[in-house]
């Protein structure tokens, strides 16, 4: 059964499962808590509570919000913590990994541990070698530039297939489920402002995170022309000796849906480290 959260007058849909230490699971831009369909079974199976949440102007939460930036995001996923009882852990996917960075430096008696998926969480900044050189870069790029300026659902669509190498048992369930979505007055509108809004303030907040993170990255992951090198200089950014990298060979932007058993892999000794030990 679907747990709501009341953020003014808004509300955050969720859900609660399994016993444990906390962990809150967070999904990218024009996606919801279905996108963790694959680890959260599998993080209560290992004896965790897991929240996994619709953040705001998706799936089942409420539209109208104020903003879409990563401050806000970053504030419901503190209220949702707060509610729920801390410490936890954040896994942010994409966007949802810059909010969680600014989560775990403005409330780090409640988020203790980290872990970035493909997250966007730094200024971005295009390569124009990359552009001209490697196509798949350049595809997604041209085609999460058409979604935002016209609110295309065909060219997310699109872009998704270039974002998902290898395609999930159930993606054609899974593709079609996100276009009924997505066709609700309002959803595409709250992904477009998703996507307008710079990652400069979870970057700079990178200096203030005093509690372990793991980033992993896919290095098939076409929204950036170096996914390692992005994973990098994250953790460059970070207090020294509180970051880590995974990159996972052959995975595009989505690897909690295309390869749950890869960031599973690197996940569970994190969290075991992080929460079972706080």
């Amino acid at each position: 059964m679907t747990d709501l959260l009341a953020i003014g007058d808004n509300t955050l849909a969720y859900d609660l499962i399994g016993d444990g230490p906390l962990v809150v699971l967070a999904h990218g831009i024009g996606d919801s808590r279905h996108a963790y369909r694959f680890l959260a079974p599998a993080l209560v199976e290992a004896g965790y509570r897991v929240a996994n949440l619709d953040i705001r102007g998706c799936g089942e939460s409420s539209l109208e919000w104020d903003g879409y930036r990563r401050t806000d995001i970053a504030g419901d996923l503190v209220a949702l913590v707060r509610h729920l009882g801390g410490p936890a852990v954040i896994i942010g996917h994409s966007i949802s990994g810059g909010a969680a960075t600014i989560a775990a430096a403005t409330a780090p008696e409640l988020i203790v541990g980290l872990v970035e998926l493909a997250p966007f969480t730094r200024a971005v900044t295009y390569s124009f070698g990359a552009l001209l050189t490697n196509n798949q870069y350049r595809s997604a790029t041209v085609l999460l530039g058409r979604t935002v300026m016209t609110g295309s659902l065909t060219a997310w669509q699109k872009y998704l297939d270039r974002a998902y190498p290898i395609k999930p048992a159930d993606w054609d369930d899974e593709l079609a489920r996100i276009g009924t979505v997505l066709r609700e007055p309002g959803r595409m509108k709250a992904l477009q402002s998703m996507c307008n809004s710079a990652p400069t303030d979870a970057g700079a907040q990178l200096g203030n995170v005093h509690c372990p993170v793991l980033v992993v990255e896919g290095s098939a992951d076409p929204d950036f022309a170096d996914p390692r090198a992005e994973a990098d200089r994250i953790v460059a950014d970070l207090p020294t000796g509180i970051g880590e990298v995974a990159v996972l060979d052959g995975v595009g932007h989505y690897p909690h849906a295309q390869a749950p058993n890869e960031p599973l892999a690197v996940a569970f000794p994190f969290l075991e480290r992080t929460l079972n030990h706080a």
